[in-house]
């Protein structure tokens, strides 16, 4: 799988060293208040397991099923909400998690419905955030890398569900992109 990506973004390591900077900020900014995680699937499961695990607060956790990509490279701004129940956030502070703010298509549409159910705060946070406009206007409150407009994968990221367990992030190449899948 590695000979499938033009150049590797951020290695192992260096994804560990800014969960823990991340971690330490979410600590510090929650350490009063009980937290309610979010975490959006598929793509937030390697983030969110590695980042949770070094956060030592009291918390919550729940996931949201969306689709928004529909096997492409680009969304077309239609997001799905895929779960019958949604989380019971009423008054509780949340952290939405996300692999990446892209078009802003889905954490917007995630936002606005949590919004619905009166949570007393909201905050967003990114593993990557990609350097573009966005057809939303998002903003993360953390983000670990930000990122040229390039397709990547790795690490809970993926192409056609595949590459989701490489434990680094890289750009695939143009050429696996272009071609169907077979």
């Amino acid at each position: 799988m590695r000979g499938d990506l033009d150049r590797v973004l951020f290695d192992e390591p260096a994804i560990h060293r800014r969960l823990d900077d991340m971690a330490a900020q979410i600590s510090k900014n929650y350490r009063d208040r009980e937290l309610t995680v979010i975490a959006v699937l598929n793509g937030s499961l390697m983030f969110m397991s590695d980042l949770l695990r070094r956060i030592p607060l009291p918390l919550k956790l729940d996931c949201l099923s969306v689709v928004s990509y529909h096997g492409k490279t680009q969304t077309n701004g239609e997001v799905i909400f895929k779960q019958v129940a949604f989380p019971d956030v009423v008054d509780r502070h949340i952290l939405i998690l996300d692999d990446i703010l892209d078009s802003g298509h889905t954490l917007a549409a995630i936002r606005e419905k949590l919004e619905t159910a009166k949570p007393r705060s909201i905050q967003i946070c990114v593993l990557l955030s990609k350097k573009k406009q966005r057809a939303r206007y998002v903003d993360a409150d953390y983000v670990g890398f930000e990122i040229e407009d390039e397709f990547v994968v790795g690490y809970g990221l993926d192409f056609m569900e595949r590459y989701r367990n490489l434990p680094y992030i890289g750009v695939l190449r143009k050429e696996l992109i272009a071609q169907p899948s077979g």
